[in-house]
């Protein structure tokens, strides 16, 4: 007699998979009561299944936030939860119907940060490998886009958008903008979107060469050409950036006489290198970069206004960080993501640390606030949130200065209204009084009190 096979419903299928997908699964209701929970979740908290069912979820499960979740109506993704004195990472989801919310699920990702910095570490060691990979086809190309550069403000908007305009043309652009601020990658982003994007980008800081090499580093020699020249010469930058982009960084530092030089080759197209007599056509785009006021320099004689008129074709200003505070909010998630992979570390910032780092003025820019988060993520506890007081006293400390006594603040605010008040009345008293709803003998005392 033939055998039949056993029929798999839906609700047997459907209950292996919630036992099975992942590390602890916990399912409740509107009011937050538990109407599933997975094995795999009562034996990481080591109760019994059958006893949690129909209890409120706050009495089962340590620091829950589905009841959080149930009231906003918003997801919850891979968040940090002590349990039993660990941290483990869940995702929470609201279950909506109709526009309501009727319930809420948790899902466990992670039973503690151990499994997640060892994933973390995994990634990081496949990602170096598929870098190196590229790396034979990565000389001297552009790294960074416009998806690199972090931020929604409008000052922000507007360098991004000028920089996308520029990417149209051939002419020369200067970035302008504070140390830190991200010239630099401003710079790839032109060059990876514009037409020379398949051919090389080039990068010379100015301030970093000494003035005597700076001319055999731009333009090259020939064998022989001085004492301790190579064999067969060395191509200078420009030749290297043949047809493609020359990225002159700290174009401010750079000295008078090569300041001339430059601006024969932007005009000829041309360089000749030294120790030879025959000059070399090349076709380079320039886009130079300085933290410095040229338009200041050109007036006290430093910088060559011809060479400034030369280059500056397109201008982008690259706002500092304390004109864009709002942006602090993209940054600060982004940067954190790219030290912790490079780390093999997984770390958060809490509201309360955002708000410091939001409050600092950030005289390095960018690459301060980098620098700082980095720091953090190496100080910060195994429970893997970094505090304020993981932050360098720098960012973290109130100066006296900046606080004025009460009493101060509260006079200062009275003269202010009374002056108000005295301005939009055309100087009538009674009628200020009545304003500033006091009497007109309360007004003349206050007056006197502030000396007005």
């Amino acid at each position: 007699m033939k055998k039949t096979s056993p029929h798999l419903d839906d609700s047997f299928i459907l209950n292996k998979l919630l036992e099975s997908a992942y590390d602890g699964i916990v399912v409740v209701n509107q009011q937050g009561i538990i109407t599933y929970i997975s094995k795999a979740y009562t034996d990481f908290l080591g109760i019994d299944k059958e006893s949690v069912i129909g209890k409120h979820v706050e009495d089962v499960i340590e620091n829950t936030r589905l009841p959080a979740v149930l009231k906003s109506g918003k997801t919850e993704k891979a968040r940090l939860q002590l349990i039993n004195g660990d941290y483990m990472v869940a995702s929470r989801i609201p279950l909506i119907k109709d526009g309501v919310v009727i319930g809420a699920i948790g899902k466990v990702l992670f039973r503690n940060i151990e499994d997640l910095n060892l994933l973390y570490k995994q990634i990081n060691q496949l990602q170096k490998q598929v870098d190196h990979y590229k790396k034979a086809g990565g000389v001297n190309q552009a790294k960074y886009s416009f998806r690199h550069i972090i931020g929604k403000s409008e000052k922000l908007s507007d360098a991004r958008t000028m920089a996308e305009k520029a990417c149209m043309t051939d002419s020369s652009v200067i970035l302008t903008g504070e140390s830190g601020t991200g010239k630099e990658l401003f710079a790839h982003a032109i060059h990876q979107e514009s037409a020379r994007s398949l051919k090389p980008f080039i990068k010379l800081n100015c301030a970093a060469i000494p003035a005597e090499l700076l001319e055999s580093e731009l333009f090259g020699y020939e064998e022989g050409a001085f004492t301790g020249a190579k064999k067969g010469g060395k191509p200078g930058k420009f030749e290297t950036a043949d047809s493609g982009t020359l990225f002159l960084d700290e174009i401010g530092d750079m000295p008078q006489g090569m300041q001339a030089k430059l601006l024969r080759v932007l005009q000829e197209k041309e360089i000749e290198k030294i120790g030879s007599q025959h000059p070399v056509k090349v076709d380079v785009r320039i886009i130079a970069a300085t933290n410095r006021n040229l338009v200041e320099m050109v007036e006290k004689g430093i910088f060559r206004a011809d060479l400034y008129y030369r280059l500056n074709v397109i201008s982008i200003r690259i706002p500092p960080l304390r004109e864009r505070p709002a942006d602090i909010d993209f940054l600060v998630p982004h940067l954190l993501d790219k030290i912790c992979s490079r780390l093999g570390k997984y770390v958060e910032i809490p509201p309360g640390t955002m708000r410091v780092l939001k409050s600092y003025s950030w005289p390095g820019n960018v690459r301060q606030l980098e620098n700082v988060i980095e720091r953090a993520v190496n100080l910060a506890e195994r429970e893997a949130v970094i505090v304020p007081e993981d932050l360098p006293e720098t960012v973290t400390e109130i100066h006296d200065s900046q606080v004025k006594p009460l009493r101060e603040t509260l006079e200062m605010a009275e003269k202010n209204a009374i002056l108000t008040a005295l301005n939009l009345s055309g100087g009538k008293k009674a009628k200020a009084a009545r304003l500033l709803k006091i009497s007109r003998s309360n007004l003349y005392e206050r007056m006197n009190k502030s000396n007005l």
